[in-house]
């Protein structure tokens, strides 16, 4: 049965604006052994955090080379991906290492968003904007001629490209079962939210590859005048929650509308975190917003 959305959103009007003063935030993630929510802004060259205990807002590190999407991996350190340095790499405990940062001998074009599946595998989108936007990285050029989305082991090994039809391909999350990847095509020509079945079973022996994604389709499109998607996010029940210009959008697991939350700045991104795991964390432009839901990430 479809819920309604005042059962995920039981009050709209309780958006709160907790941090402001970034060029363009983007990347949020919580982390709950400190209680803070972290993210980027992207032409500041560094990575913000909000402290839940006081409200502060401080700088967790400078100069980090235009890092953008984030995610907690399962030992705790966080997987980000870097503009500048055209590569994903790892944040443990404000050490960073490099995960991946080439393909068959070429260069990525700039890693954006990242998403950590149950086996320790690591997912991330490969557009371009850290090469060809100003303020989001260094000039550069499209080495492997394309943009697509790439899978590899928690180390970097078995590194391949899965999704090679989107066109440019931004956020991405799993359905709760991890039987679905959505991946967002922040094209301006068609802006979608697509989504592919992922089969883990290996064809045979030796069989590449070992995960197969396949079927891509349409999952939804945004309205006239909704904008671009961008950052998504997918909750326990399989419900995605899209940024769009306007704000949030929340569709069913089916691609129906269920709501939407108007933001006041054009929103990039978001996540769960919260005590609780329900407090639906947004960047937008120059600011962060919190909001209380009843739903939770699918991947906590």
């Amino acid at each position: 049965m479809m819920p309604a959305f005042s059962d995920l959103v039981p009050d709209p009007g309780a958006l709160e604006r907790i941090a402001t003063g970034s060029t363009w935030a983007e990347g949020p993630i919580w982390m709950p052994a400190s209680r803070t929510l972290r993210w980027s802004d992207i032409p500041g060259d560094r990575i913000m955090q909000w402290h839940q205990d006081d409200g502060s807002v401080d700088e967790y590190a400078t100069g980090v080379e235009f890092t953008n999407g984030r995610t907690r991996d399962r030992d705790g350190s966080v997987v980000q991906c870097s503009h500048g340095n055209r590569q994903v790499e790892r944040d443990r405990d404000g050490i960073v290492s490099v995960i991946v940062d080439a393909w068959d001998g070429v260069r990525f074009n700039s890693p954006n968003d990242v998403v950590v599946a149950r086996d320790g595998s690591v997912w991330f989108t490969d557009p371009a904007y850290g090469i060809t936007q100003p303020r989001e990285g260094h000039p550069g050029t499209r080495e492997y001629g394309d943009h697509w989305v790439f899978r590899c082991g928690p180390d970097g090994e078995d590194l391949r490209p899965v999704v090679l039809d989107t066109e440019e391909p931004n956020g991405l999350a799993f359905s709760p079962d991890e039987r679905v990847l959505y991946v967002v095509s922040s094209s301006g020509d068609r802006p979608v939210i697509r989504a592919y079945d992922v089969d883990p079973t290996p064809r045979g022996p030796g069989d590449a590859p070992a995960v197969r994604v396949e079927n891509g389709r349409e999952f939804v499109r945004l309205a006239a005048g909704e904008g671009v998607p961008d950052g998504i996010r997918v909750d326990r029940d399989g419900n995605v929650w899209s940024s769009s210009h306007r704000g949030l959008i929340v569709f069913g697991p089916d691609g129906a509308r269920l709501g939407e939350v108007a933001v006041p700045e054009v929103v990039s991104n978001l996540c769960f975190g919260g005590d609780d795991g329900t407090t639906l964390f947004l960047t937008a432009t120059t600011s962060v917003y919190r909001l209380p839901t009843r739903a939770r990430d699918a991947v906590s």
